[in-house]
């Protein structure tokens, strides 16, 4: 083997494995640093990351988007955070609300609850499309209330948002926190009986949503509506509760390719 293609075969292989995921994998070197290409784009990501966290939200446009989903006017509510420095020093703040009483209590199957998070970015880009899926894959099997937006928002400010709306299943839509390789991330949360109070475990996650490199959003509202109907059998979510959407969905494929008798 010649001494040029013993330096191409490394990196060669790493071009082979790069396309599959978006992780920085054999980056390769210039003496015992990175290439300056590669830096450059670490610190690209990282700013970019870095603003999808204090970006704001712009709820007017999120709203009109929500709205033209069709399932009722938005109404907008915010957490006890009073500000962004504020929501990142004191997470206990962004999980109770500031004022409720501009939600209408509705007594629905399902509310759902559009959260900045981490990432507004995420749900600026991701929110009312990833809405428009769920709400086509439930809305002819459930009652929905109508949405709520909430700035400033932990996950668990949407247990009180829900008893506010009188739901039985919460949804929560929110902004993931924001990494090198993906700044605009959005997430799901699905809560049965919600209540102030519940923890983690009490929750189902759907995260890792943001097509085309990330989860479909009518793949996350097939897996939601998987979740809804066994929370509602099982008498509640959380780390007792299953996603089998996929498993159905592999019991067809096998139903399908089995042979049938002899004729």
């Amino acid at each position: 083997m010649s001494i040029e293609r013993r330096h191409r075969a490394p990196q060669d292989f790493w071009d082979t494995l790069r396309p599959s995921t978006q992780s920085r994998i054999g980056l390769g070197r210039v003496g015992d640093a990175l290439p300056t290409a590669s830096v450059l784009e670490f610190r690209s990501a990282h700013a970019a990351a870095r603003d999808a966290v204090h970006l704001p939200l712009d709820v007017s446009a999120l709203a009109t988007r929500v709205e033209a989903v069709g399932l009722g006017t938005p109404v907008t509510v915010r957490s006890r955070a009073t500000s962004r420095p504020e929501y990142l020093r004191r997470p206990d703040l962004g999980r109770l609300p500031a004022d409720l009483t501009p939600i209408p209590h509705t007594g629905a199957d399902l509310g759902f609850v559009l959260g900045d998070g981490l990432s507004p970015r995420a749900l600026m880009d991701h929110g009312a499309p990833l809405l428009a899926a769920l709400a086509e894959e439930l809305a002819g099997t459930y009652s929905i209330a109508p949405p709520v937006i909430a700035t400033q928002a932990r996950v668990a400010l949407g247990d009180h948002i829900a008893t506010a709306m009188g739901v039985r299943t919460l949804v929560v839509l929110i902004g993931e926190r924001p990494g090198l390789s993906v700044a605009d991330s959005l997430g799901i949360y699905l809560t049965h009986l919600p209540e102030p109070g519940r923890t983690d475990a009490d929750r189902n996650c759907i995260s890792n949503i943001h097509p085309p490199e990330g989860l479909g959003y009518r793949q996350a509202a097939k897996v939601v509506s998987s979740l809804i109907s066994g929370a509602r059998k099982l008498g509640r979510s959380g780390v007792d509760l299953k996603d089998t959407s996929r498993t159905d969905e592999l019991v067809a494929t096998e139903v399908l390719t089995i042979p049938g008798p002899a004729v």
